[in-house]
């Protein structure tokens, strides 16, 4: 049970970061994943710049320490999470590459 909670909560957490990193926008049924996957990448590019005007503020004294921080953390998670939805694209292809037909 304590394994399955623990599961549960990290779930959560990387549900949370992800949501935080890419925003939360509404899929639609009609959708494609193309699309989604090109909004999803718009999101990331915008946390990116984000972070580099705040960093940029910092550097000219416009912006707390803790903004630059808290922007840079959220840039850092962005690209995170980023590399683990390419791996797992990744490896879905490569195990697609190799079933046999």
């Amino acid at each position: 049970m304590a394994i399955e909670m623990t599961s549960l909560v990290s779930g959560l957490q990387q549900s949370a970061a992800v949501e935080k990193a890419f925003g939360s926008r509404e899929v639609s049924a009609g959708q494609s994943l193309a699309t989604h996957l090109a909004n999803t990448g718009q999101d990331f590019v915008e946390t990116l710049q984000s972070a580099e005007a705040t960093s940029i503020k910092g550097i000219k004294g416009e912006a707390s320490a803790y903004e630059v921080a808290s922007a840079v953390m959220e840039a850092e998670q962005a690209i995170r999470m980023a590399v683990s939805v390419r791996d797992k694209i990744v490896n879905a292809y490569l195990e697609i590459s190799r079933m046999q037909i």
